[in-house]
């Protein structure tokens, strides 16, 4: 897919999401409706979905996709790298990232972006996975932070 429409693709995204959760205020509610539409409208999405921090752990939230894992330490894999260093992680080949972590030998490539609170702390990953190597870059990543920070980091 072309990076014009996967940011096409994007904006779409961005106002259906909008529209489902401009009046909700649960977190939770936000993020299934981010995930529900993303995973539908992103043809190279395999797996979608949210871990949340609790404790010392990220536990899965709302998702799309063949079962996850229920839990990841802090530091493990992609996304407890994400939550370690509060950035971004686009990993182009997932057998190749120290310490990836395999809940469906199928994903070939994943980006991860942090979910961060008010006080810029980070309270979620999200998560998404591909059977296509490479199939993450800099649109995918400019577009998940924004809308993440539009409809998740900015819920009550």
């Amino acid at each position: 897919m072309s990076q014009a429409e996967k940011r096409e693709r994007y904006a779409e995204a961005g106002l259906r999401i909008a529209g489902l959760v401009e009046n909700e205020p649960d977190r939770i509610a936000r993020m299934a409706g981010l995930v529900a539409v993303l995973h539908g409208a992103m043809p190279h999405y395999f797996w979608t979905g949210f871990y949340r921090v609790v404790g010392d752990s990220l536990v899965i939230g709302p998702y799309q996709g063949t079962p996850g894992c229920n839990r990841i330490g802090w530091g493990r894999g992609v996304c407890g790298t994400a939550w370690r260093t509060g950035e971004t992680q686009v990993v182009a080949d997932v057998h190749a990232f120290p310490g990836h972590i395999a809940c469906d030998a199928r994903s070939a490539s994943e980006i991860v972006v942090p979910v961060k609170d008010r006080n810029g702390r980070v309270i979620a990953v999200l998560d998404v996975d591909s059977t296509e190597a490479g199939a993450f870059d800099e649109v995918d990543a400019e577009a998940l932070e924004r809308l993440v920070n539009q409809c998740v980091a900015g819920a009550v």
